[in-house]
């Protein structure tokens, strides 16, 4: 009895740690602490976005490709799902589609903030 009770304690503890992680996480930076993913490469949200909707057409996406959700992947809190012009679903925080730059070769790097005067790291 007492292994089985062991047991579902850890299973428990492994389902609430498993559904309670965030898409991305916080890194801290010289512009402070900025969203990347899990690889350390910058999240950026671009201002013609509107909240909760993504408006970087397919040409756009070559630049800014998508932070794309993995299948199966439930919105939580401030962490909410949108179509890309893709029609593929990709992560948003605060309603704001989230972006990586493709010219941030390493992780760390910051290179796509203020392009455009549009685009900016997620903070």
């Amino acid at each position: 009895m007492r292994t089985v009770l062991i047991a579902m304690g850890i299973l428990a503890a492994t389902s609430l740690s498993a559904f309670a992680a965030e898409p991305a996480k916080l890194m801290e930076t010289k512009m402070g602490k900025v969203y990347t993913t899990d690889k350390g490469m910058t999240l950026y949200t671009f201002d013609k976005d509107t909240k909760g909707k993504s408006n970087c057409d397919a040409k756009c996406l070559s630049n800014w490709p998508a932070f794309y959700a993995d299948a199966g992947a439930k919105a939580e809190g401030e962490w909410t799902l949108v179509k890309a012009s893709d029609g593929k679903e990709m992560w948003a925080y605060e309603g704001k589609p989230l972006y990586m730059f493709a010219k941030d070769k390493k992780a760390g790097d910051m290179t796509g903030d203020g392009v455009g005067g549009v685009w900016h790291v997620a903070k």
